[in-house]
């Protein structure tokens, strides 16, 4: 039995579902909690919303950060003849 329960903990037992589709508990301070309901109220929706949007927000904002930063770096290279022409002069 002992073998059978050793070998059970070696294994994933929570199906991958179950880490796609269900919640999640965040853990808040009074500071948070207070925006949280303000946020709420104000916009009329619901604590989990407020969260939601503000992930997703943060999410595409690093995306874009990364993807301007990119840009910048193969464009001071393309132009770096003329960039150093006008820091010249």
């Amino acid at each position: 039995m002992v073998a059978f329960l050793l070998r059970r903990a070696d294994t994933n037992v929570i199906p991958k579902w179950y880490h796609e589709t269900m919640a999640f508990t965040v853990r808040t301070d009074a500071a948070l909690e207070e925006a949280l309901d303000s946020l709420s109220r104000v916009e009329g929706i619901s604590r989990q919303e407020i969260i939601r949007r503000a992930v997703l927000e943060r999410y595409e904002r690093s995306g874009h950060d990364a993807r301007v930063s990119d840009a910048t770096r193969r464009m001071a290279v393309r132009w770096a003849d003329v960039l150093e022409r006008l820091g010249a002069e």
